[in-house]
């Protein structure tokens, strides 16, 4: 059977190597822990937790979740118990000799990115990080760092700054007028890989109560319905850049993931479709050598990136 090994090269050598190139998004498989009964975690490719803090959140108000076609909206503000509760309580619980485990980052100024960035790098346990720069800067008025190529690499070299050799992964909004150019410029600031895309802002409406489904309004809309906009999206940020691309959004299957693969992708995360079905990540995992096989896959590298356009 083929060998699905990855690898997500970095430009200054350091790098992650991966058994498969399956991870699970942030957001949507908890802190890990809580995905034991669906499935062995070790045989993934990685781990990414839900987005960290300086501090615990509460998150948003309820209802913070709306069903769509082909998807589902989500407004859940970042919910967690804070990186010293995760550090002390979470990690010491997966299995990180036999999984890596990739924290996600979520702060609202350049200085607690790069607080963030320095308490992580220090755990041996944590391989990588990701950075959601689809936050609002609280001192620009609410701007989403993601949304702007200056402020987004202020959030780069905050975190590579205090992140010594960990590896830092920027997780790329959709919502912008150019995804190449933003992905050019955070390269530029010195991100290790890039993963996108994220969620998809959106909006879901009750015609009865006249009221909006989600109480904070909008949300990230995430699922199949957005598998199109990721791909293009990856597609052309895979043309852009020498850096690793992670691509997410709407991964349901084997072929989904090669479909990513294929566009430029090196691995990929699953998220909504763990929500639906918890065990679909592992069964995934277990499908993507058998597809390889039937297609005559020998080398994931070989085929990445190669898709025919003329």
């Amino acid at each position: 059977m083929i060998n699905t090994n990855v690898v997500l090269k970095t430009l200054n050598g350091h790098g992650l190597h991966l058994k498969n190139p399956i991870m699970s998004a942030s957001g949507t498989f908890g802190y890990g822990t809580e995905f034991l009964p669906f499935g062995d975690i070790t045989k993934l490719g990685a781990i990414i937790v839900k987005g960290l803090s300086l501090k615990p959140r509460a998150g948003n108000p309820t209802p913070r979740v709306a069903e769509t076609p082909c998807g589902m909206l989500n407004a859940v503000g970042l919910q967690n118990d804070g990186v010293e509760a995760f550090i002390t309580k979470k990690l010491p619980e997966l299995p990180t000799h036999e999984v890596p485990v990739i924290a996600n980052i979520y702060a609202t100024s350049a200085d607690e990115f790069g607080e963030l960035a320095n308490i992580l790098s220090q755990e041996e346990k944590v391989v990588a990080l990701e950075v959601n720069i689809s936050c609002p800067n609280v001192k620009a008025g609410g701007v989403l760092f993601g949304q702007d190529p200056l402020m987004a690499q202020s959030i780069v070299q905050a975190v590579k700054k205090n992140a010594g050799n960990t590896p830092v992964i920027v997780k790329l909004s959709p919502n912008v007028t150019n995804i190449a150019e933003m992905a050019k410029a955070i390269e530029a600031s010195g991100a290790d890989m890039l993963s996108c895309i994220n969620t998809v802002t959106g909006m879901a409406v009750d015609i009865r109560s006249r009221k909006p489904l989600l109480a904070n309004i909008v949300g990230g809309l995430s699922g199949p319905a957005i598998k199109p906009i990721a791909l293009r999206c990856v597609w052309q940020v895979a043309q852009a850049v020498q850096i690793p691309v992670i691509g997410i959004g709407g991964i349901r299957s084997a072929k989904d993931v090669l479909e990513f693969i294929l566009v430029g992708a090196s691995a990929v995360q699953i998220g909504t479709a763990s929500f639906t079905d918890p065990s679909l990540i592992f069964k995934i995992a277990h499908d993507l050598p058998l597809l390889c096989e039937e297609l005559g896959i020998k080398n994931l590298e070989q085929y990445r990136n190669s898709l025919i356009t003329d």
